[in-house]
């Protein structure tokens, strides 16, 4: 044997690795046999769950022909909800009447099927997306079945269907402005809210990454917040126009904190202030109430306080006051509104320890700069509801009470 040659074992028959042959796709033989299950059990979905339970159907090739079949009646064309060649049943989903009666045998049959094959849950996302993303393909009538069945799979607790999976898909621009999303979305809304509360369903907007947004489901035309509320509350539900207007109320807060505080900061002209305040109160319509806690709060917010040096907290604090008392006194109407400021004064002191002892002096000095009226004083001090600290703060600010009401005797 030449040295080249590689040596052999003579009679040794060598194996061969076998390749994983894959059986052909033939989902119309599959959709065919749940149909056939469907039909055989006349739709008791019961018996249904026990049948396909003891078949040896593929579910895990089938999936999403299953729920095809079970949403639809049978297998539907690739990419569209348009009806495929095959048999059909006359009970699914789309078949059923629009009543959360009929439809919830469905949602419970679904979650058994999931519980017993979890796997499937990636499937009923498919299929779900297919549906919902081809919404105006369906009457108005069977729309309002998917989008009670919807509810109630959330209602339900569904097996790990995530919220996006359902609302991502609603958010193409055809369906949005032909209206077809907001009537879907507004159905949706009303079921869920018939076992659920709206804290509830905010967190599963949330979870579904639009609770921030909800004008999105409306055509461009009604894209305000008058359009939001005028459209909801006709359909009944004002406990969520309400809570979108503390929304959008929280949002302008916010907005008017920020522009305030880079102004004071930056030690803008009072004057400047004035105006920026007056616009945003305007636009958005801010009770006054609301205005003097916001002013108090940034003006406070903004002072440079300097760690446990006392004396230094209550200088800076109190010019801080006499800086922007103009400011305060432009927005102290009223003798209602002026009590408030008090209120707030007295809430921060009691909350700040390093102001707990400033809030005689404080008072002083927004009575010094015409920001307080002396009647305001007086009534706070001998009917004041705030128990936060009262107290203690009645008593610091006796002496300067006691001197008010000698001045005005003399007087």
């Amino acid at each position: 044997m030449s040295s080249k040659e590689k040596p052999t074992l003579g009679g040794t028959r060598i194996k061969t690795r076998k390749r994983n042959i894959a059986a052909p796709l033939d989902p119309a033989a599959f959709a065919d046999a749940v149909v056939q299950i469907y039909l055989d059990n006349a739709g008791d979905l019961e018996l249904i769950a026990k049948s396909l339970e003891s078949s040896d159907l593929n579910f895990s090739r089938y999936g999403d022909t299953f729920f095809e079949v079970a949403f639809a009646g049978g297998r539907t064309q690739p990419g569209t909800i348009k009806p495929d060649e095959g048999e059909r049943h006359p009970y699914s989903v789309i078949e059923c009447e629009a009543k959360r009666d009929a439809i919830l045998p469905s949602v419970i049959y679904i979650q058994k099927i999931l519980r017993r094959r979890p796997f499937l849950i990636k499937n009923l996302e498919n299929v779900m997306q297919k549906l919902l993303q081809s919404l105006e393909l369906f009457e108005e009538n069977e729309r309002k079945k998917l989008a009670i069945f919807t509810a109630l799979a959330f209602s339900q607790k569904l097996s790990g269907l995530p919220p996006e999976t359902v609302f991502q898909p609603l958010l193409k621009d055809n369906l949005v402005a032909k209206g077809i999303v907001l009537s879907f979305i507004t159905d949706f809304f009303k079921e869920y809210l018939v076992d659920n509360s709206l804290e509830d369903l905010i967190s599963l907007l949330k979870r579904g990454k639009i609770e921030d947004d909800l004008l999105q489901f409306f055509p461009s035309t009604k894209r305000s917040a008058e359009g939001f509320s005028e459209h909801f509350t006709k359909a009944g539900l004002v406990p969520l126009v309400e809570y979108n207007e503390k929304k959008i109320f929280e949002v302008k807060l916010k907005e008017m904190k920020s522009a305030l505080t880079t102004q004071i900061v930056e030690e803008s002209d009072v004057s400047e202030v004035i105006e920026t305040v007056k616009q945003r109160v305007k636009d958005a319509k801010l009770p006054d109430i609301e205005v003097i806690r916001i002013l108090w709060d940034v003006i406070m917010d903004a002072v440079q306080w300097s760690g446990k040096n006392q004396q230094q907290n209550a200088n800076s604090a109190l010019r801080q006051v006499k800086t922007w008392s103009k400011l305060l006194n432009s927005f102290c109407t009223s003798g209602n509104i002026e009590l408030e400021l008090i209120y707030k004064v007295q809430m921060q002191c009691y909350e700040d320890a390093k102001l707990m002892k400033l809030f005689p002096e404080i008072v002083r000095s927004l009575y010094d700069q015409d920001v307080l009226a002396e009647d305001t004083i007086l009534h706070w001090f001998r009917r004041g509801t705030n128990p936060k600290g009262r107290q203690t703060f009645v008593k610091a600010l006796e002496p300067f009470v006691n001197w008010l009401e000698e001045a005005e005797e003399e007087e």
